[in-house]
């Protein structure tokens, strides 16, 4: 595990409590270890958790005044969920500065709900350390460009919409065909392919086989208008 003080130095922190941040960074395995009790991460994620929500939806309500209520909750829900929040954790490299126990066995650069855990703790520190000003810059930092950028269509049902318009027509069902997988196992890049009686449809790719085969119908369906 490397020194915490990497971290800070990265998200240009200069803390007051060292001590905050190693105990946001510490897994409940940890402490039969250690032999402590309640020094680990569960009080600063549930603190973390309400400052992200916080800021991503007051962002999120006033970047897109186009949306009513429920595209809103679509759009930060997608924007918080597990995958998102572990992803963002792995792109910062707190994975390194997690301290687990004998009694965790497993890899903690694969344990989505882990890390997502520690994201939000990590946050709930540096709101408890710094101040909301200075966390909300650093949330804005992360999150603000993917809120500003955010269309409907990231979270339309395209699979579901293309076997229906060609379920209408014929009674055979599209086939979804993963034709390439690159990247790192906790970044991987997936291409799909999607056929319907061994004609190509569409092609699309995604960091998930679930993503990669909506962006396929995706195509599809846009080159069933044209």
């Amino acid at each position: 595990m490397r020194n915490i003080q990497e971290l800070l130095v990265k998200f240009h922190i200069k803390p007051h409590s060292l001590e905050t941040y190693e105990e946001a960074f510490t897994h409940s395995s940890f402490n039969a270890d250690a032999n402590t009790k309640h020094r680990d991460y569960e009080r600063f994620e549930f603190l973390g958790d309400s400052v992200i929500n916080m800021v991503v939806t007051e962002h999120a309500f006033k970047t897109h005044p186009e949306m009513g209520q429920g595209n809103l909750t679509k759009l930060k829900s997608m924007l918080v969920a597990t995958k998102s929040l572990s992803q963002l954790a792995l792109k910062y490299g707190l994975d390194q500065y997690i301290r687990v126990g004998n009694s965790f066995v497993a890899q903690v650069s694969q344990s989505k709900h882990l890390l997502e855990d520690v994201f939000e703790a990590f946050i709930g520190a540096v709101y408890l350390d710094q101040g909301f000003d200075f966390t909300k810059k650093l949330l804005l930092d992360v999150f603000a460009k993917e809120i500003e950028n955010f269309s409907m269509s990231d979270v339309t049902d395209y699979k579901s919409k293309l076997q229906e318009e060609t379920q209408a027509e014929h009674r055979e069902s599209v086939v979804y065909e993963v034709i390439s997988e690159t990247g790192p196992a906790h970044d991987r890049s997936f291409t799909v392919r999607v056929t319907f009686d061994g004609i190509e449809l569409g092609v699309g790719t995604g960091s998930s086989k679930k993503q990669a085969e909506q962006n396929a119908a995706k195509q599809a369906l846009e080159k069933r208008v044209r």
